[in-house]
């Protein structure tokens, strides 16, 4: 299933700096659209290489789901020179890189989407939304049954414990 969001990622914030302790919602799309996500080895391969960046860069990953498409992050960053353009981009590049070289291919579309949280948006609510987008992509039924999501702070079951009514029961109406 394809995003559409065209080739270019959504225009940034003009006077925000990007820096610090924010946390931010972020998309990321292979280019054209091509599914490499499929793939357990390239998703494995890409969320290593995701959670390398995020140590690197200064940044924890709270939750993330790779679609076949597109990832999801949440993404906070931890200390004072956190720099998500530049996290992303190491991130991207690194990946990308590797990817190119093993199959000729871009991995890829330019720039990425993101929303920066203020301080009263829910995000327990993002989580929820973002882990059970194969649920509402019509790829599974439970997000159990979805490996491809998790985070880089807290196991996949305290996160189903944390974030639903009931326990490791998720539906299609989310």
């Amino acid at each position: 299933m394809s995003v559409s969001m065209g080739v270019h990622a959504a225009r940034k914030l003009i006077r925000f700096p990007y820096l610090g302790f924010h946390t931010y919602s972020l998309t990321c799309c292979t280019f054209s659209g091509v599914p490499w996500f499929r793939d357990v080895t390239t998703v494995d391969r890409t969320l290593a290489q995701l959670m390398r960046s995020a140590r690197e860069e200064g940044f924890a990953i709270l939750a993330y789901c790779f679609m076949p498409d597109h990832v999801h992050l949440l993404a906070e960053g931890t200390s004072a020179t956190s720099d998500l353009p530049r996290f992303v981009a190491r991130w991207k590049q690194t990946t990308g890189h590797a990817h190119r070289s093993e199959t000729g291919a871009a991995l890829w579309q330019g720039g990425f989407y993101d929303h920066v949280l203020r301080a009263e948006e829910d995000w327990q609510a993002i989580v929820r939304h973002l882990i059970a987008n194969p649920i509402r992509a019509g790829l599974v039924m439970d997000v159990r049954d979805y490996a491809h999501w998790g985070s880089g702070v807290s196991t996949r079951e305290q996160l189903i414990e944390t974030l639903f009514d009931r326990p490791l029961i998720v539906e299609r109406g989310l």
